[in-house]
């Protein structure tokens, strides 16, 4: 009979398996869905199909009957779908309106530049008015300036100044909550400190941009009041929860044994703890210490509201647009195929890919401290 009962269960687990199954294959592929479609958004900045010069070379209307299809479309910067939708005298006129336009078009020799091409994006350039080349984000005005190099540094700086602010603070807490706190201040910590990553994103920049910027100042007396000193401190309220968590589950883990034996041969529970505990638990907190990384520099809400210009500096009192906070604040208003959509999109495949290097590079490092905690290197 129970033969019989465990027969007619086989179906149901095999269906809840495979359930299992399609919910985390669906899961994967969403995630490459969204890249190929950001990637897509991006192709053309990356192939060098894409033209942000002022100023273009003129094509006279009366030569539209020599022109071959892809020579329209690429001059007037149409898709296929709308090319096909267009007729020749839609053409005709728009071919017109762009030589009208460049009758009346700016005398500055930057106008010709292609600012979207890759020399422009990653290396300084002396623009007109500048004395010396520069780094420049500057997606407005007549020329359009698409240098990424300030919100790299920008997303960099921020990031690895609230991670230096976040990890002794997470990594100290958790250190104390799994081995040093009673068990009475153990329930009432743990469950307290948790409860900080509950907090929305949107009121810790709230609560950074009334309150903190106006306190760092004063302790601090720097000039800029939004700057990357702020944000750093703003973004390390939201990842020492996180990392915490993570330590503290990892550092629990820890085989009893282990804290039992150091204090068996006379080591005080804090020795035990920071020389036993915290080396065992090591690939556990390395991992709490790249997924902190990688929560900072992908949060938007916080350095969105307490950042305020893309400026090329690694100094903390400086501003600082972490790249996040430009694709927000810019998405909306970027013209759809435009070639600043192109370029926020490129942004955010930049920043997709370095997330995923750094886990790739975060699990080889962390596989490894295991190897060498178990005696396998």
């Amino acid at each position: 009979m129970g033969g019989a009962r465990g027969h007619r269960a086989r179906p149901l687990e095999w269906m809840v398996e495979k359930l299992i199954f399609l919910v985390s294959l669906s899961a994967i592929l969403l995630v490459l869905l969204i890249f190929l479609f950001v990637g897509g958004e991006a192709l053309p900045v990356f192939l060098g199909k894409t033209n942000s010069a002022a100023v273009r070379r003129v094509i006279p209307a009366a030569e539209l009957d020599r022109m071959s299809p892809k020579e329209i479309r690429e001059y007037l910067d149409l898709t296929e779908k709308e090319y096909t939708e267009f007729d020749n005298e839609t053409i005709r006129l728009l071919m017109e309106v762009r030589e009208e336009a460049a009758e009346g078009g700016t005398e500055d020799k930057d106008a010709r530049i292609n600012t979207a091409e890759w020399r422009y994006m990653i290396r300084p350039y002396q623009w007109s008015g500048y004395d010396r080349p520069v780094y420049i984000w500057q997606p407005v005005g007549e020329i359009h300036k698409y240098n990424i190099v300030p919100l790299v540094v920008g997303s960099l700086k921020v990031s690895l100044f609230a991670l230096v602010l976040s990890l002794p603070v997470a990594i100290g807490a958790a250190l104390y909550v799994s081995q040093l706190a009673r068990p009475r201040w153990r329930e009432v910590l743990k469950p307290a400190l948790e409860l900080l990553a509950g907090i929305p994103s949107v009121v810790l920049g709230f609560f950074a941009l009334i309150v903190l910027a106006s306190v760092l100042q004063r302790v601090f007396g720097y000039g800029t009041r939004l700057n990357a000193f702020l944000a750093g401190v703003a973004l390390s309220l939201a990842v020492i929860p996180l990392v915490f968590s993570i330590a503290e589950d990892a550092l629990s883990s820890v085989p009893s044994a282990y804290t039992q034996a150091a204090l068996a041969l006379g080591a005080s529970k804090a020795q035990a703890a920071w020389q036993i505990v915290l080396p065992a638990a090591l690939p556990g907190v390395f991992a709490a210490a790249v997924l902190g990384f990688g929560r900072a520099l992908g949060e938007t809400m916080i350095v969105l509201m307490v950042s305020s210009a893309s400026v090329m500096s690694w100094s903390l009192f400086d501003p600082a647009r972490p790249i996040t906070a430009t694709i927000a604040a810019e998405m909306a208003e970027a013209v759809y195929g435009g070639h600043h959509y192109r370029i926020l999109f490129m942004l955010g495949t930049v920043l997709f890919t370095f997330t995923f290097f750094l886990n790739v590079a975060g699990g080889v490092v962390i596989h490894r401290l295991k190897a060498r905690v178990e005696g396998k290197a």
